[in-house]
């Protein structure tokens, strides 16, 4: 049996994460869960979104996964996401982009990943005013981290088995910055048995709305990341499908990269394909491909057929029905 912390997150987190145990548990994986609270509920008690007991516990089981938690837009508490990436030097946030059969978008057969590094770039958090006239960041790029983002995104490619890597960056604008980021990913990738290449980040925009088909794993700075992996969501039906993983040396953490969504919670409604796909990304993370696979099906499955799909997918299942349809296939 493993153990494995689980931060429910507020809004809808906790019903997505409660959908998430229950197909974990049909696929035949037990798991002793610790659940930890963060967010916007244990601020008052503790006058923080993330109390020391969600890092201790982590710590302790060295795996987690969590649903959504909400972050205030341009005042209060710095997102609760970053900070974990900061304190647990989870330097590797990993997003694969898939599109489903069933699911109608604009796109058939993307499959793709962003490997975004997690720790530095403008998320450093680094900023002041400039009296009332305005206001600066400080954006931070070392050689150390470009270094390792670079390997983790070839030995990913490698491990699983891609046939393209391309770096992206904005180095003919930011020459010292984003020119460090590319001169650490050429000399990595060159010789490289697979294909490599780089590209400018706003091409990089364009060109995936065009031909998405043409990009497999790609790898860049911090807020590069955090926009083409939204946007590469948009090309398969949302971020309410998209799985993440946060990676480091010594922990891992799992999470539905969607928003806390307040205004629907409680209604039953919400998809939770995100949260599932997280998970299968942590089972494969803990050696169960088999559970990890199964899961993988019973979603496509429930796609193609179509019949019990959530409302954002055009179908009228409550959260926990849906749920009950991937078991079911299980």
């Amino acid at each position: 049996m493993y153990k494995i912390t689980l931060i429910p997150g507020d809004g809808i987190g906790p019903e997505v994460t409660a959908a998430m145990k229950k197909v974990v548990a049909k696929a035949g994986v037990e798991i002793d869960w610790e659940e930890v609270n963060a967010g916007m509920e244990v601020i008052d008690e503790y006058n923080t979104p993330l109390p020391d007991y969600v890092i201790d516990s982590i710590k302790k089981n060295k795996i987690a996964i969590k649903g959504p938690i909400t972050t205030p837009v341009g005042k209060g508490f710095r997102s609760v996401n970053v900070a974990l990436r900061k304190t647990l030097d989870l330097y590797a946030n990993v997003r694969p982009v898939k599109s489903f059969k069933g699911i109608k978008n604009r796109y058939e057969d993307v499959d793709l990943v962003i490997v975004r590094e997690n720790t530095e770039g403008c998320y450093t958090g680094i900023e002041h005013k400039i009296g009332d006239y305005g206001a600066e960041t400080i954006k931070i790029i070392t050689r150390p981290a470009c270094e390792r983002i670079v390997d983790f995104a070839v030995d990913y490619a490698k491990k699983n088995e891609r046939k393209k890597i391309t770096g992206v960056h904005k180095a003919n604008i930011m020459k010292l910055t984003d020119g460090l980021f590319l001169d650490v990913y050429r000399e990595k990738v060159e010789g490289l048995d697979i294909e490599a290449d780089d590209l400018i980040v706003d091409a990089a925009a364009m060109n995936l709305v065009l031909n998405p088909e043409k990009y497999d794993v790609m790898v860049m700075p911090n807020l590069y990341g955090d926009i083409l992996s939204d946007l590469c969501s948009g090309l398969v039906g949302g971020l309410g499908l998209i799985p993440s993983a946060n990676i480091g040396k010594d922990y891992a953490v799992f999470e539905a990269v969607h928003g806390s969504a307040p205004q629907i919670a409680g209604q039953n409604i919400a998809n939770p394909t995100a949260i599932i796909q997280s998970a299968v990304m942590m089972l494969r993370y803990i050696g169960e491909n088999d559970a990890a696979d199964r899961i993988t099906n019973a979603l496509e499955k429930v796609f193609e057929d179509g019949k019990v799909l959530t409302v954002d997918l055009g179908g009228d299942a409550s959260t926990d029905k849906f749920a009950d349809e991937i078991c079911k296939y299980l």
